[in-house]
């Protein structure tokens, strides 16, 4: 036989899936509406992108800091490579950001999250998703003695880079 507080225990695990469930009618309209309103933030971010930064030859967004850990290197490896074509946002200037930056803090916000989007670059294609590169754990990895995981972030970075490079020459 069953002790008392077992079978009550038993009662209150049920509860649990059966308020879920009851109230799916609420939350599961609210989770598409959610999905939806995310996908046209994502398709009308992409197509501002393609109409105001790609014909002025912009397909990249990067974002920097102040890092004492990573921005002498950026500075000095990265920067200079992309600058023609980088919107480039320093994050550690984020209270100065102006109107005209507004699409690019847009893009890094949605693209951006909330983990480890500094440094990181989005890069954009004609009709294509943009991609993200993050930096922040390589250059963690770099810090701790360990160089590849940059070696290889940065290097499938230019190599996205000048495979665009190479189909607009095509």
């Amino acid at each position: 036989m069953k002790s008392k507080e077992h079978r009550q225990g038993t009662g209150k695990m049920l509860i649990a899936p059966l308020v879920f469930l009851l109230l799916a009618p609420l939350w599961i309209p609210a989770l598409v509406l959610w999905f939806l309103f995310f996908l046209a933030s994502r398709l009308c971010l992409h197509l501002a992108v393609w109409m105001l930064w790609l014909p002025r030859n912009k397909r990249l967004l990067f974002v920097y800091s102040d890092s004492p850990i990573w921005q002498a290197y950026i500075e000095a490896h990265i920067l200079p490579r992309i600058q023609e074509q980088a919107v480039i946002l320093n994050w550690s200037e984020r209270r100065q950001w102006s109107a005209r930056h507004t699409l690019a803090a847009a893009v890094f916000r949605h693209f951006g999250g909330h983990n480890e989007f500094n440094p990181m670059a989005v890069v954009f294609r004609p009709l294509r998703r943009g991609r993200v590169f993050r930096f922040f754990q390589p250059f963690r990895d770099l810090k701790r003695g360990k160089p590849e995981h940059l070696a290889r972030v940065e290097t499938e970075f230019f190599h996205y880079l000048r495979l665009d490079e190479l189909q607009a020459s095509a």
